[in-house]
């Protein structure tokens, strides 16, 4: 945030520390930001682990009932197109998305500043979910870009602070931000649905015999905070 309100350039890229730039892409996308007639939006390249492999970094909106589909099928295990609608960051083309992940992101300053850009009761995770959800309601688009592309070392300081994963800081966060724009309700079904998600696939690798340590983590995590209040905390109580 104390960047965006400092940068003199008509375009910013918030663009994480441990990522690598590998092309002139962020820079055409910032042109096409400043085209005569262009809509104010928010725009996300592919983002690459070091081995070329896509990070799943663009997201539907939290509230698509798209997700209980996912919840139900593994993606990788739908036809080509319907895959690509229910995890948008496989897409080979552009596509609207409901957010995107904040490892880097392309937008006008002016359109950043208007946002805010993020909420600052939100020190770590669900930042960038919050950030899509309020430029949709100002009628700014998220756009999955896959023609750009930056390289991201995942989790490269946060593993060593968290000591791996933090699923239940992750978990706590994107259900706060959901409740801060959706209600109870909301929090509610997302609960049900990534609840179900992390079962289902916690058996399909039972029976294919491949490690469950993880989404057994994301489980119990979900679990632990399924009666919590879903909240965003004012500052002084982070």
């Amino acid at each position: 945030n104390a960047g965006v309100a400092l940068v003199e350039e008509p375009v910013c890229v918030l663009i994480n520390p441990d990522a690598e730039l590998v092309d002139g892409s962020l820079a055409d996308l910032g042109g096409e930001l400043l085209a005569a007639g262009a809509p104010a939006r928010i725009l996300a390249p592919a983002v690459l682990s070091p081995d070329g492999t896509r990070q799943d970094t663009a997201h539907l909106d939290p509230g698509s009932g798209l997700h209980l589909l996912r919840a139900l099928v593994p993606p990788a295990a739908l036809p080509g197109r319907l895959r690509t609608i229910v995890d948008p960051w496989r897409a080979e083309s552009s596509r609207r998305v409901g957010w995107a992940v904040g490892a880097c992101l392309v937008a006008r300053t002016d359109t950043l500043r208007g946002l805010g850009p993020f909420d600052e009761r939100i020190f770590m995770y669900a930042e960038d979910m919050d950030l899509g959800l309020r430029a949709a309601a100002a009628g700014v688009e998220t756009v999955f870009r896959p023609d750009a592309r930056v390289v991201h070392q995942d989790a490269h300081s946060t593993a060593v602070a968290f000591g791996g994963e933090p699923f239940e800081l992750l978990e706590r966060q994107r259900r706060a931000v959901i409740g801060e724009h959706r209600g109870a309700d909301a929090v509610r079904r997302h609960d049900r649905v990534w609840l179900l998600t992390y079962a289902n696939r916690i058996a399909l690798k039972t029976l294919t015999r491949r490690p469950t340590e993880r989404e057994r983590r994301q489980l119990a995590a979900l679990w632990r905070l399924r009666d919590e209040p879903a909240r965003l905390a004012a500052p002084s109580e982070s």
